[in-house]
């Protein structure tokens, strides 16, 4: 017996991981490349997010604002007239949501089954970063010297953790690999 043959079920999920990872990520550069970068125009996401994220903050109670960045395409953040934070396109987790996205495919099960989870997924990621931007900008504005051990560490792990108990949710509570 082969070593495709012997791990055949690795060898269909790494291509399927691959091919849908790159199909995604082929459509988010597309996605991208619609807007003017040479006018600094932000992608319509990366706008969401950012309008999302100070309105939560605002609902929370804080004097929240954001404006267009002048050289990028990007927002500044704002709180209490003081400006926090970049919101750029990676701030959208788009990319977060590709990976998430992929390795349900790879793993996946009826199209109806795995297209609802990799939806419900998004839609929980997309909460949770709006929560993150919000949260992360309101600690460093009261905790500025705090603004590298928040932004670098405990929100990636934040985010990165919830993708994580998805995948883990997934593969043993409803992909074909589940134990029934």
């Amino acid at each position: 017996m082969g070593i495709l043959q012997k791990n055949r079920t690795f060898f269909i999920f790494l291509l399927k991981f691959g091919l849908s990872y790159l199909v995604l990520s082929g459509l988010y550069w597309l996605f991208l490349n619609q807007y003017d970068a040479a006018h600094f125009e932000p992608d319509g996401m990366t706008t969401l997010v950012a309008h999302q994220s100070r309105d939560l903050v605002s609902f929370l109670g804080e004097d929240a604002a954001i404006t267009p960045h002048p050289k990028e395409p990007s927002y500044y953040f704002y709180l209490h007239g003081k400006k926090i934070a970049r919101i750029i396109e990676g701030c959208n987790a788009l990319s977060v949501m590709i990976l998430f996205a992929a390795f349900v495919v790879a793993f996946s099960t009826t199209f109806k089954r795995t297209a609802l989870y990799i939806l419900g997924g998004i839609i929980v990621l997309h909460i949770l970063n709006i929560i993150r931007i919000a949260l992360l900008s309101i600690g460093v504005y009261y905790y500025p010297e705090q603004e590298e051990l928040l932004h670098d560490i405990v929100f990636p792990l934040f985010i990165y953790g919830v993708v994580f108990v998805l995948w883990v949710a997934w593969v043993t509570k409803f992909s074909r690999n589940a134990k029934g």
